[in-house]
């Protein structure tokens, strides 16, 4: 007997199924498996604000800081550089340097620029304003993610929600210590900032108020050790974290975790020619508003590296640089909601949703083998590899399943059951009509292969628009669903017309060859 492509591809299929399903099915420590979502073994549900205003004060910190530093290196002299939350306001000295500085700001980004002869001022459009708490809260989202993923958490829900919210479900955290860890990863801020320090009033910090600091354009900060301590630096910093490239834990000579981070070429040169003009004074490495180290600038320092020295455990500096290389958030974010999923609660819904599926599944089964007989039992094995497959597929790429995923597999077993009966029917209706057994396969196949596609192809469309634009759960559906009916593609229309084409010649032969079709008389 020759087998034909249609049975070759079918019986690999089914290989491949059992084959990258069983490490689920078993949950043996071998092989990938299905990642179960939050609904189905427990976890942590938030909900997240940002506080995108802080976004705009801190943009418009960085274009005082960018102003500063091109000063510096054209030597231009300036007087009263200072910003509030909405603008950057300076004096020029020289009034011949006005081209060169409008041309300078010229290339900001959604800049309005106001000059008044020598006073200069440096806002954001409306339009720039709204995009950047825009980009406030994709940044946020995009941020946590890396994060998250870096934490070893698989398949981390992180979707927006309205405006300015964020959505967070993590699967798989069961104890109050690797909650406390998640929540502290996600809303640290991490934003690095080098800061010179105000070497002329420095002394005076102690009896300075946050009013004095300001009017000389500096800010009292506290040290992270002690918090007693203060430093007095200068308010507009030297650079920021997000010229930097990378972070990674390290050691110092005395065996103790620190953090070693890195700069792009932009924050090396900002670094090198600050560092060369100020040897002597003291530098503060500043990290979410806290002092973690002064040192004295020795020499020029290149290369566009350095440390952050603090008392930390090994597991605070590797979470310390997941943030750092994460990228800083732009804007705050705090907690708004929080709900705890019990393992418990995951378990019973699992039950549940076995019963569902395995109830709905051999009902299927017992229908097909009594309406259909032998053609029935065709299908049913189509069905099987069906499962396998949605399975193997799911486990192949790390997919996570859902409770709505689940029911996503039920409507898949319904679906792909469609399909052949409209091919069994078909079938049926040629034999009535008294055409042979081979006709009746074949254009059974032809016929209700146009109502198979149309249901099959509508059905994927609206599945990858439920998971382009859903969140959460609907992206769970929506994937087993584009899984299942692809799958079902497979199992129903090419593996059963292969079985069928195998096992044709023995139909014909049989003394009642419309029994297998269900047909009686």
């Amino acid at each position: 007997m020759k087998l034909n492509y249609r049975i070759v591809i079918f019986g690999l299929s089914i290989i491949f199924g059992i084959a990258f399903s069983m490490p689920s099915l078993l949950q043996t420590d071998g092989g990938k498996k299905v990642n179960l979502g939050l609904d189905l073994q427990g976890g942590l549900h938030m909900l997240l604000g940002v506080k995108t205003d802080e976004a705009i004060k801190s943009r418009i910190k960085s274009i005082a800081a960018s102003i500063k530093h091109f000063s510096e290196r054209e030597d231009i002299l300036i007087d009263a550089l200072n910003f509030d939350e909405s603008s950057v306001k300076f004096t020029l000295l020289d009034i011949d340097d006005m081209k060169k500085m409008k041309d300078f700001l010229s290339k900001i980004d959604g800049a309005k620029i106001v000059s008044n002869q020598e006073e200069i001022s440096v806002e954001l459009t409306p339009k720039e304003i709204e995009k950047t708490k825009q980009e406030a809260v994709s940044q946020a989202i995009e941020t946590i993610r890396n994060r998250l993923d870096q934490f070893g958490l698989s398949e981390p829900v992180v979707a927006r929600q309205g405006k300015d919210k964020i959505l967070v479900q993590l699967a798989g955290i069961k104890t109050l210590q690797e909650e406390q860890r998640a929540r502290e990863l996600i809303s640290r801020a991490a934003k690095l900032e080098l800061m010179a320090i105000d070497e002329d009033r420095v002394g005076r910090v102690n009896v300075m108020s946050p009013a004095d600091a300001a009017s000389y354009g500096d800010v009292i900060l506290p040290d992270v050790k002690n918090p007693n301590i203060k430093h007095l630096v200068h308010e507009i910093p030297i650079l920021d974290g997000g010229m930097l490239t990378d972070a990674y834990v390290g050691f110092d000579q005395n065996n103790r975790p620190q953090i070693n981070f890195k700069l792009n070429s932009e924050g090396a040169e900002i670094f090198g020619d600050f560092t060369g003009k100020n040897v002597g004074k003291h530098l503060a490495v500043v990290l979410d508003g806290k002092v973690y180290s002064a040192p004295v600038i020795n020499e020029r320092i290149g290369g566009g590296s350095g440390q952050i020295s603090g008392d930390y455990t090994i597991m605070e500096a590797k979470d310390l640089a997941i943030a750092l290389r994460s990228g800083a958030l732009l804007a705050p974010i705090y907690l708004m909601e929080k709900r705890s999923v019990g393992p418990s609660l995951g378990a019973d819904s699992i039950k549940a949703s076995m019963v569902a599926l395995i109830g709905g599944f051999v009902l299927v089964i017992v229908f097909m083998m009594i309406y259909y007989r032998l053609a029935g039992v065709i299908a049913n094995i189509a069905l099987i590899a069906n499962l396998f497959i949605i399975l193997a597929v799911m486990s192949l790429f790390g997919a996570t399943l859902t409770l709505p995923g689940m029911a996503g597999i039920v409507l898949t077993v319904g679906m792909a059951v469609d399909a052949n009966v409209i091919i069994s029917e078909r079938i049926r209706e040629l034999i009535y009509q008294g055409v042979s057994i081979h006709k009746a396969i074949e254009e059974g196949y032809s016929n209700a292969m146009r109502a198979i596609l149309d249901a099959n192809i509508t059905t994927l469309i609206a599945s990858v628009v439920l998971y382009a634009y859903g969140t959460g759960a609907i992206k769970g559906f929506a994937i087993t669903m584009s899984i299942g009916i692809l799958a079902s593609m497979l199992t129903a229309i090419l593996g059963t017309h292969g079985i069928y084409q195998m096992l044709e010649k023995k139909i014909q032969k049989s003394k009642d060859n419309r029994l297998w079709f269900g047909i009686k008389g």
